[in-house]
């Protein structure tokens, strides 16, 4: 009899359990509520109630111009007569100066280096004290580390300046998707994390731009320009940031909901009656603690557990296509027809025109990803980068002057494939695969490893490239079209569809281990927990 008594519930226990219950059960119903009013929510409806949001995501996306820019930078500078006679060696063979493939790669594997080294700094700092304060240090970061570039007397310098400025690069590529994300209704996530893939060849162009104008010069400023330009971004993105708003999503997850609310109503404009904060910040707790039912931790070592392995896979897996699809060959535009013998100046201004339809194929990847889902776009844009490669490897062995031209041409068309569907929607994707309590930490090891990846992406490139090593020329070309076949073939059987759906919802159909190819069709309701095979309405968008 005693044991009945101490084994029965108290009377207050009984209580605080069905005060709990109905407490959740309160919570589900207002989440339901945001989430319904997200998926009716139009795109203009979105702009009119996230202003705000769209204005601070853009401005921390802008941060990645800068690693876009030195990124290109470099291979551009590799077709710098003034660059290579103060860093390279001379080649007898071809009577002119030249930096060996050897230290082409220390170049650019030192930035990978870096920004691997910055991934994971970033991942401990923006779970520690959020993604403001993470761009921020990483913004005074940047700006001390460009004068290793600016005033480099050797490459062993040059080298060390690519390396220490490869951390807050790292750092920016990890916070500026997920903050993006975070801050924004369904409707908006895929422009706001595409707007990242802008950014990039934003500042791409600005590199090939600011090259034409120094290549004619003959002296250190030919190189010294490009490099001093870093500065122009930090000063103005830093004043900026400063009164920027916290993600609520991590604020949530700090058990402050006080601090949420009024992050989202920084985010949100306050002249939308159909707007409601407080259903909004349900959803986000709700999905939250539906995320630490499901998988409680919040450790690199949770990202390998449970059904959070194939999601890690998924964007890993996604970051590597990039690097394995061709798209190396863009960033050594300039250097690639150089090579093939085309003048730095032409090849510049082919550079220009690459990137600037680049930044077309962007914005026209957001019409695109209204009306197609994104695993569609990105497979059928690995598929047509793989013809243009097969077609640039073919024109090298073409004895006609006007080949280089049309390797040109083809280079171009790809730039715009690249950017009207793999570049931006893998943005989108890596950020809506990733659950929001590992996001922060499943985007640095995927960025990781693609920065690891590029270790290898470029030694093997410089090689390909080099006169002073195996100088294939355009022929490299088919060795990327081997590997973008098999990131195609990767991507049709594991990469699933998450468009229109909500944080929980994507939560609930990898718990269910729904397979790729039936995301789309798949019915699903986080808030009753029930999974039918069913079409859904829309199911001809998806």
């Amino acid at each position: 009899m005693a044991d009945i008594k101490t084994t029965a519930p108290r009377g207050d226990d009984v209580d605080a359990q069905h005060a709990e219950t109905v407490n959740a059960e309160i919570l589900a119903s207002e989440a339901k509520l945001a989430a319904d009013a997200e998926h009716n929510m139009s795109l203009w409806q979105a702009v009119k109630t996230y202003p705000h949001a769209i204005g601070w995501s853009v401005l921390l996306s802008s941060t990645l111009i800068m690693e876009g820019y030195d990124l290109a930078l470099l291979g551009n500078l590799y077709a710098s007569p003034v660059f290579n006679k103060k860093f390279g060696q001379y080649n007898a063979a071809t009577d002119d100066y030249a930096i060996s493939a050897a230290w082409q790669s220390g170049l650019s594997n030192g930035a990978r280096a870096g920004e691997i080294f910055g991934l994971i700094l970033a991942g401990w700092a923006s779970d520690r004290y959020g993604y403001k304060v993470t761009t921020i240090g990483s913004l005074v970061l940047m700006i001390a580390f460009v004068f290793v570039l600016f005033f480099a007397p050797n490459i062993k310098i040059l080298v060390l300046g690519e390396v220490l400025c490869g951390i807050p690069w790292g750092a920016f590529q990890s916070v500026t998707p997920a903050y993006a994300s975070e801050v924004a209704p369904v409707v908006l996530r895929p422009y706001l994390t595409t707007f990242i893939n802008m950014c990039w060849v934003i500042g791409q162009f600005f590199a090939a731009a600011v090259n034409k104008g120094s290549v004619g010069r003959d002296d250190e400023w030919a190189y010294r320009i490009p490099f001093g330009v870093q500065w122009v971004w930090p000063v103005p993105i830093l004043a900026g940031l400063i009164f920027a708003p916290e993600s609520p999503w991590w604020y949530v997850r700090k058990n402050n909901r006080a601090a949420a609310k009024k992050s989202l109503l920084r985010l949100t404009s306050r002249n939308q009656p159909d707007f409601n904060v407080d259903e909004t910040i349900a959803m986000i707790e709700h999905t939250n603690e539906m995320e630490k039912e499901l998988k409680g931790g919040t450790t690199y070592m949770d990202c390998f557990q449970g059904t959070d392995l194939r999601r890690t896979e998924i964007v890993v897996g996604i970051w590597l296509v990039q690097t394995l699809g061709g798209q190396n060959l863009m960033g050594y535009f300039s250097y690639f027809l150089k090579q093939a013998g085309m003048d730095p100046s032409n090849s510049f201004s082919l550079s220009m025109a690459q990137y600037a339809l680049g930044m077309v194929g962007t914005a026209g990847s957001w019409f695109l990803m209204a009306k197609v889902g994104r695993r569609k776009i990105h497979f059928s844009g690995l598929c047509a980068q793989f013809l243009l490669l097969i077609i640039v490897g073919s024109l090298s062995f073409s004895k006609d002057n006007s080949s280089v031209w049309a390797i040109g041409a083809m280079l171009i068309v790809f730039t715009f494939v690249y950017d009207f569907t793999v570049g931006p929607v893998t943005y989108s994707l890596i950020s809506e695969l990733s659950s929001t309590r590992l996001k922060a930490k499943t985007i640095v090891m995927a960025r990781a490893a693609y920065n690891a990846s590029n270790i290898f992406v470029n030694v093997m490139t410089n090689y390909q490239l080099s006169s002073t090593a195996w100088n294939w020329g355009a022929r490299t070309a088919y060795f990327w079209a081997g590997t973008c076949l098999l990131s195609a073939i990767w991507v049709f059987f594991r990469l699933p569809e998450p468009k229109g759906r909500t944080y929980a919802e994507l939560d609930l159909l990898f718990e269910k281990r729904t397979p790729a190819r039936k995301f789309a069709k798949t019915h699903i309701d986080p808030y009753s927990d029930e999974l039918n095979d069913k079409k859904l309405v829309d199911e001809k968008e998806l």
